[in-house]
């Protein structure tokens, strides 16, 4: 079997992989960090997304061994020091979550959506439109968005 070797949140790891481990299988299975959920394995519902150097990408659709030599930062690396990401903590205010499932691969992809729009507009269509392969079931997206331009705020 293949040695694939990475970063991830902040620590290096190395592990045996078969050629067709996924991305999420790896972080969850391997390394335990279990915040990065699977929720259809098609690409289709976002549950998944983690950043693999700085952009937000699908971990059920992405191989570990794609992943040879990247960051990977996944939920459980973005807070600081015990302080939730603005991200996460304008989630916690502007309640943009209910049952928490989609939560992680929401937050991942809306730190994303910040950087790569930095210094330019990030209007409630903007974020509708970019959340558009991220499903929640739970919450009709109102107080995700809220909660995406509140933090556009703090990370400027």
């Amino acid at each position: 079997m293949p040695t694939v070797s990475m970063t991830v949140n902040g620590r290096e790891v190395s592990a045996d992989v078969e050629g067709r481990t996924l991305l999420v299988e790896f972080l969850r299975d391997e390394l335990g960090l279990t915040g990065t959920h699977v929720g259809c394995d098609t690409s289709q519902c976002g549950a998944c997304v983690v950043h693999v150097d700085g952009r937000a990408v699908k971990s059920c659709t992405t191989l570990a061994l794609q992943c040879e030599g990247a960051d990977v930062t996944t939920i459980e690396g973005v807070a600081t020091n015990g302080a939730l990401h603005p991200m996460q903590e304008a989630f916690r205010e502007h309640h943009g979550l209910q049952c928490g499932f989609c939560t992680p691969g929401m937050i991942m992809t809306a730190i994303d959506m910040v950087e790569r729009h930095k210094g330019g507009t990030l209007d409630e269509a903007t974020i509708r439109e970019e959340l558009e392969g991220n499903i929640c079931r739970c919450t009709g997206y109102h107080n995700i968005v809220k909660a995406i331009q509140s933090a556009a705020e703090k990370m400027a």
